[in-house]
């Protein structure tokens, strides 16, 4: 991180962001995390999640218990804001499987909860950082996870229609999700501005990501036909064609749900 960034030992590391959250905001990412990632969280005899930077009201966190428990019932959820007036407002929600703490990228974990988490969610956390500090939050955050763990880091809009994230492991970035209300869209480049800050500017000309992107806009057109059944099977049919040239890692079970998910390195910016 940039030396502007780097508190005291004393402090949590990062800056406060803006603390905008609306219930419901982040269901498509947890959807995804609990039918992509149950299986590493039932593995763990106490696997706990956090929700980093979770914003001005406890939505989210109360949220992601909810939802992993119904695929992992002994996974708990840590709430971590570096905003100590956001902690003291969350306190009020916390229950069995669900703390608040004070924290930031060095992701502390409070007492009784186990030393290291299986799982970092940090939706729309890096928007404010500059695009040359992502690789080393992403680094500190991923050295914080257990073993097998999962680092999923993305930006969403305000209602959770539009989102993309990068999945990354303690080995580094593996894949990235674009997801949406399919009836918001009217191609699927308009998923651009909601790209994670390491892909949002490089979606130009002879980047791998604005490829990518232009390659889905021509299958979504190629499709047309279907979008007299419905928006999702449109998106099927071209996410079906859009897997002759791109590495896709999930299949039309995942696509139903207006998901598609490729692989990191085939939209990696150049020089990386």
């Amino acid at each position: 991180m940039a030396a502007a960034r780097i508190p005291s030992p004393t402090r949590p590391v990062g800056s406060a962001t803006r603390g905008t959250t609306n219930p419901n905001r982040l269901r498509r990412m947890d959807r995804w995390i609990a039918a992509q990632h149950h299986r590493s969280l039932l593995r763990a005899p106490a696997p706990v999640a956090v929700d980093l930077g979770y914003g001005a009201a406890p939505w989210t966190a109360v949220e992601l218990l909810h939802r992993l428990r119904t695929a992992a019932p002994r996974v708990s959820v840590v709430g971590i804001e570096i905003d100590p007036a956001r902690v003291a407002a969350a306190k009020p929600y916390e229950r069995d499987g669900l703390v608040f703490a004070h924290g930031g990228f060095e992701v502390p974990l409070p007492p009784g909860t186990g030393p290291r988490p299986a799982l970092i969610r940090a939706a729309n956390v890096l928007r404010q950082y500059d695009e040359d500090e992502v690789a080393a939050v992403w680094r500190r955050l991923c050295d914080r996870l257990a073993p097998g763990g999962l680092l999923v880091e993305g930006t969403c809009d305000e209602i959770g229609r539009r989102h993309v994230w990068v999945a990354l492991t303690p080995a580094g970035p593996a894949t990235v999700t674009f997801a949406a209300r399919l009836g918001s869209l009217d191609r699927p480049s308009d998923l651009a501005e909601r790209l994670p800050k390491a892909l949002i500017h490089r979606n130009v000309p002879g980047e791998p990501v604005h490829a990518f992107l232009r390659d889905f806009d021509r299958a979504w057109a190629a499709a047309a036909p279907y979008a007299a059944l419905s928006a999702r099977q449109r998106w099927v049919r071209a996410c079906a064609s859009l897997r002759a040239d791109w590495p896709l890692t999930d299949g039309p079970r995942r696509w139903r749900q207006g998901e598609v998910t490729v692989r990191w390195d085939a939209l990696a910016p150049r020089g990386r």
